[in-house]
């Protein structure tokens, strides 16, 4: 019994550290990627040396800033795993809540509060140093707490009603639980994605219907030509917390729902905007909504049943520090375990997503205009200081979708 918990602690520690490593080396060769300050002939008319400059020294600051928290988190998590905290936060809590639902909670809400608590500073630092540096942040510190402690009760009300189910759910029907709690979930997710813009993101920002004019009649024209009725259009007050643009499509059916930012609306032309909506419509109208909510469905079921064989085995709880079984300990030495199966599946879903991306500026190149898509797409980047060469490992292991220039030659290529 013994050797095969120290088994379980050894596999526990070589996938901590070697998913660090792989991430680290990742990190490096992008960063050595490409030194150079020659702006790419696709993008001169957009990016101006200095402009250019200016992306480059915006990468190599995130990257390291991301070096240094992801080694400071290396640290504290092997330290939690080495000394056996976790075991020793679960037997605490075990003296003051006498329910393994109310355990697990508790187990589970200080865990969150200690590690937001120790990511605060960078986050801090992210937002109101580098953000702040590059022209990015609009955020003041009233914004950033109040957002904190939205997301605490977000996350106290509707994570703790998932796993007080999910407790409740192993212990009434022992390993055949993950079916149940697999329904559970796919219907949850649903329903997130149909009433998140209702319900979620109005706590956090301002929506309002875009007003009639001329966008707003060409957006409707568009989706008319491409039988795609379009009534719930809206603008989004993302100028609130930073100057980066984006646009989402929320819900299915009668419930969806087209979101601007007005950071978008602000620095793209009538024609830029429709073209970045033909790409969004493209992801709906070539079943890519559909198709990634049942990859993450299905993903998660996945999950489920592997973990169902390894929630009971009180050895992961002993590799973790206590000599009882604590289903709150197991969640979280699964979790580990589970990291390269996690690995392999987001490189799928990325490599997947990279291809409906592709397939949706083809969409919105034959539909409406190619130009300007690629113009829109261009603007995006330098507004972003987005890298304009990453190293393809790096592409391989992050980006869900494709880096600018091999978009832009794929637009071109459609024209």
């Amino acid at each position: 019994m013994q050797l095969h918990t120290e088994a379980f602690l050894t596999i526990i520690l070589v996938i901590i550290t070697g998913e660090y490593l792989l991430t680290t080396l990742i990190d490096l060769l992008n960063l050595g990627k490409d030194s150079t300050t020659k702006v790419p002939d696709s993008v001169k008319l957009f990016y101006n040396q200095e402009k250019y400059k200016k992306a480059l020294a915006y990468q190599r600051e995130n990257t390291y800033f991301g070096l240094i928290n992801g080694f400071f988190s290396l640290i504290l998590i092997l330290l939690v795993v080495i000394f056996g905290l976790l075991g020793w936060l679960d037997e605490w809590v075990s003296h003051y809540f006498y329910s393994l639902v109310g355990q697990t909670l508790a187990f589970f809400g200080i865990i969150f509060l200690i590690n937001d608590l120790l990511n605060t500073p960078f986050q801090l630092y992210a937002t109101f140093k580098i953000e702040d540096r590059y022209g990015f942040n609009k955020a003041t510190l009233k914004t950033f707490f109040l957002d904190k402690l939205k997301g605490y009760v977000l996350t106290a009300l509707l994570g703790g009603i998932l796993i007080a189910l999910l407790i409740f759910l192993i212990i009434s029907l022992g390993q055949s639980f993950w079916w149940i709690f697999w329904i559970v979930i796919s219907v949850f997710m649903i329903g997130m994605n149909f009433f998140y813009t209702s319900w979620i993101v109005p706590l956090f920002n301002k929506l309002t219907p875009l007003d009639e004019g001329e966008l707003r009649t060409a957006i409707m024209e568009y989706g008319k030509s491409v039988e795609f009725p379009i009534n719930n259009i809206f603008v989004i007050d993302g100028s609130k917390r930073s100057t980066k643009a984006n646009a989402y499509f929320s819900g299915f059916g009668s419930r969806k729902k087209i979101v601007l930012f007005d950071t978008l609306i602000e620095k793209h032309t009538t024609e830029e905007l429709v073209a970045i909506l033909a790409h969004e419509v493209g992801h709906y109208k070539l079943k890519h909504t559909y198709s990634g909510m049942f990859s993450g469905i299905l993903q998660i079921g996945v999950m489920l049943f592997i973990m169902s064989f390894m929630i009971f085995q009180p050895t992961l709880s002993e590799a973790l520090g206590t000599d009882r079984l604590s289903f709150g300990v197991n969640f979280i030495a699964f979790g580990i375990i589970y990291t390269p199966i996690s690995l392999l599946t987001g490189l799928l879903s990325n490599f997947i997503s990279r291809k409906h991306e592709f397939e949706a500026d083809n969409f919105a190149a034959k539909t409406y205009k190619g130009e300007a898509l690629a113009t829109a797409l261009k603007k995006l980047s330098v507004d972003n200081l987005s890298n304009l060469r990453p190293h393809s490992l790096y592409v391989f292991f992050h980006y869900s979708h494709p880096p600018l220039l091999k978009r832009l030659a794929a637009i071109e290529r459609t024209a």
